[in-house]
């Protein structure tokens, strides 16, 4: 093996290296984030079929990544996760090395993995939809910079499955090679029609539920908030911040293309007007590929001191809550109390389970659907179908953004019967508790309270030997 091959293999065993031990500080929890697509996944494993048997409001990839590993926690998880990451980098270091040199190739893929290690562990760890779209981003742009707009077409036309921005990724190519534009626009039109089949019946959870979702801003202020988020993301991500300006600034062909994509990229991040950390995966990879030529340029000492100061202050402030959350520090698992909350209501469920039972969970609580380790009774994952209320706002809303939909699933749920049904919503919202429900109260007649945590209240069918039909105390959680 020649010098420049030992070096390489180095290069992509140290990123990969680290990006494991990062995530590995995680290896005992479970986000929430994970946790849903893991949820959908372990219905497909029970023989469930995805939207038509689990309603999922998610596109599928964002189930099926889950199982590559069985749906497994755990250090498999951690695993499949660093996996992921290290594909990210390597697709980055291929687009920046397409559009510049090898030495930008380099740079771009270690700001990719040092950007996917460092910010909120909410939004890096999981396998979310707006992370899984990233290597589908740089796979398109990769290959229509290298003149390849059919495998770019099929790239972005693929994208669906994990997000539905990936729509935006079309007219980013078009323009960006528009003497490419029928070949691409052919295969995408393709590709895309391929994806809609694969995915089966998600017009209704995934598209239709979308838009009600994109409609419902957070924030009476949504323009404000967004431009405050950015700000505050930007001087986190400093480095790429400067490094893209320094790009820029210096006259070389092709600047506009890395404006377009920044530009789309600013498109996805305000699609529903949210402005979740995590919507902001869109611009890590035009941001890292500019800056790993911004950064190659000759600079002086001044500069490369301020360079280090901007990867020290997110090092520092993420570095300390990744091993704030390997320790169980308070601090650090402040995020992750309703988790902990999941994981001893879980356990009680566990501790009463029987062969054959089956859960329910009410509420936007899937650690419960993974934890407690029973099969679903129902096709729903959580309440957001049954309540109609969109689950980041659920906690504060008790009016429906689709009611007749809500009460179609109701009479569906209705007519089933699971062993437990966990309420992890009334505790917190006592206006969309289960029991508040009219046409659900003759339904839930037939359970029993069996304990309740601080955020869940779990139900029991009744059954002639119930195991408080002594007259024990029925809200007592019992012994974990």
């Amino acid at each position: 093996m020649s010098d420049a091959r030992r070096a390489q293999a180095a290069y992509w065993a140290v990123c990969f290296v680290f990006l494991l031990a990062v995530r590995l500080c995680h290896v005992e929890v479970l986000w929430v984030d994970e946790a849903y697509g893991m949820a959908a996944a372990r219905r497909i494993l029970e023989g469930a079929r995805l939207y038509n048997g689990v309603w999922f409001d998610k596109p599928p990839l964002y189930a099926w990544i889950y199982l590559l590993w069985g749906a497994e926690t755990g250090w498999p998880l951690r695993l499949g996760g660093a996996l992921f990451a290290l594909l990210c980098c390597w697709l980055a270091a291929r687009t920046a090395e397409a559009l510049f040199h090898r030495r930008e190739g380099y740079a771009a893929g270690a700001l990719m993995a040092f950007f996917l290690a460092f910010d909120h562990p909410s939004s890096i760890v999981p396998l979310a939809p707006d992370l899984l779209l990233m290597p589908f981003t740089l796979a398109a742009v990769w290959s229509v910079q290298t003149e390849r707009p059919a495998a770019a077409g099929v790239a972005a036309a693929a994208g669906l499955l994990a997000n539905a921005k990936a729509l935006l990724l079309l007219p980013l190519l078009v323009v960006w090679r528009p003497r490419r534009a029928p070949r691409l626009l052919a295969t995408y039109a393709c590709a895309s029609l391929a994806v809609w089949l694969a995915a089966g019946g998600w017009i209704e959870p995934v598209w239709q539920w979308g838009l009600i979702y994109a409609r419902q801003s957070l924030f009476t202020d949504a323009a404000g908030e967004g431009m405050l988020r950015t700000l505050n993301w930007a001087g986190f991500h400093a480095a790429l911040v400067a490094g893209t300006v320094s790009y820029l600034l210096q006259r070389e062909p092709g600047r506009w293309r890395m404006l377009l994509w920044i530009a789309v990229a600013l498109a996805m991040v305000a699609a529903g007007m949210r402005f979740f950390h995590r919507y902001y995966f869109a611009l890590l990879p035009p941001l890292a590929i500019s800056a790993s030529r911004g950064l190659n340029l000759p600079r002086r000492r001044w500069a490369t001191a301020l360079l280090a100061v901007a990867l020290a202050v997110p090092a520092v402030r993420f570095g300390a809550r990744h091993i704030g959350t390997l320790r169980g520090e308070p601090a650090a698992m402040r995020d992750l109390a309703l988790w902990a909350d999941a994981r001893d209501a879980a356990a009680g469920i566990r501790k009463l389970a029987q062969p054959g039972d089956t859960l329910l969970v009410w509420g936007y609580r899937p650690e419960l659907n993974v934890l407690a380790g029973l099969p679903g009774a129902t096709r729903f994952l959580d309440s957001q179908p049954l309540t109609g209320i969109i689950a980041d706002r659920h906690l504060t809303v008790s009016t429906p953004a689709a009611p007749e939909l809500a009460m179609r699933h109701r009479r569906e749920l209705a007519a089933t019967r699971p062993t437990f049904v966990a309420d992890g919503l009334g505790p917190l919202n006592p206006d969309l508790a289960i029991g508040r429900f009219e046409d659900l109260k003759a339904w839930l007649a037939h359970y029993d309270v069996a304990f309740e945590t601080r955020a869940v209240r779990v139900y029991r069918l009744r059954r002639t030997t119930h195991p408080y039909s002594n007259g024990a105390d029925r809200t007592a959680a019992p012994p974990l």
